[in-house]
């Protein structure tokens, strides 16, 4: 893929009461060495001067300013999907940046017509901009990777790329979900399409006080829904056992993130026990009920 053949790629960026921050975000994306792409803008029915921010940048042709009245996260990146006319397409929060390459790094992943997802490294700052040391939880995959997926959510969501026939054949985000609406997308993604995964870091995600990010307690029941909803709509994805595996995971996982955050005991052990019902085999559940025991100690 050259610069002379480009195919399109449209950005949406769902904001909500993000004034201060989207220009920022707007020109990270406009400064990509990638020159063939459009901005779909969706202003998710925001109280603050979100339109008095963006009205400087909205005069390039390259950006599209769409204000609608306020429906919620999913239903506004499902409004920037329609409106979007790439090919291919890529997300930015409106808090966070991009990595002027970033394009350029990932695009020439979907020479292979079987790709469906490109994602990459992430880097974090603070609300000021400054750079936070933060070592990345999850080990990354490529190729076919449901049977990875279905354990974890190991794709930072404002990295992905996406080929646009996968909205086409499997679906945009679902609008019942409130949180988490990433990973039910890379999961159904995953049933017929592979990953790939770029190791540079073209994404900068803002980490700042009151994020939805930092509500656990939501975060694990939507993921029980989705990975209920997943396994049910696709019962030959992955082996029962790894299914199991896959529930044992969730429940040890809010368990001890219930721990780490309340630092309770009773609700976190019944999870973590669960955890171990579903898969006495998964090391990790004996690793976090001995972890619990010992702080109780």
């Amino acid at each position: 893929m050259t610069s002379t053949n480009q195919p399109l790629v449209s950005v949406v960026i769902a904001t909500y009461n993000m004034g201060h921050y989207l220009p920022e975000a707007v020109n990270s994306v406009l400064r990509q060495t990638w020159s063939n792409l459009e901005i779909v803008i969706i202003d998710d029915g925001s109280t603050d001067d979100t339109a008095h921010q963006i009205a400087p940048l909205a005069t390039d042709e390259k950006v599209h300013y769409i204000r609608t009245e306020n429906k919620g996260q999913p239903q506004a990146k499902n409004r920037g999907l329609h409106e979007a006319q790439g090919e291919f397409i890529a997300f930015c929060d409106a808090d966070d940046l991009w990595s002027p390459r970033k394009l350029e790094l990932q695009m020439r992943e979907f020479e292979n017509p079987k790709v469906g997802v490109v994602y990459s490294e992430v880097s974090y700052i603070d609300q000021e901009g400054d750079h936070i040391d933060k070592a990345q939880p999850y080990e990354r995959h490529s190729g076919t990777v449901t049977e990875h997926l279905v354990i974890k959510n190991f794709v930072p969501f404002g990295t992905a790329v996406i080929r646009r026939a996968c909205i086409d054949k499997n679906g945009p985000f679902d609008e019942t979900l409130p949180m988490g609406i990433d990973w039910d997308l890379w999961l159904r993604y995953s049933v017929d399409w592979e990953f790939r995964y770029v190791s540079d870091v073209t994404y900068i995600y803002r980490i700042w006080p009151g994020q939805m990010s930092k509500n656990y307690r939501g975060r694990y029941d939507n993921a029980f829904r989705i990975l209920e909803k997943f396994l049910t709509a696709n019962p030959n994805a992955v082996p029962d056992e790894l299914a199991s595996r896959a529930w044992a995971d969730m429940y040890i996982s809010r368990g001890m993130s219930i721990a780490a955050a309340e630092r309770s005991f009773i609700e976190p052990f019944c999870d973590v026990f669960r955890g171990i019902l579903r898969d006495s085999s998964y090391w990790q559940g004996w690793r976090s009920l001995a972890k619990l025991i010992l702080r109780r100690v």
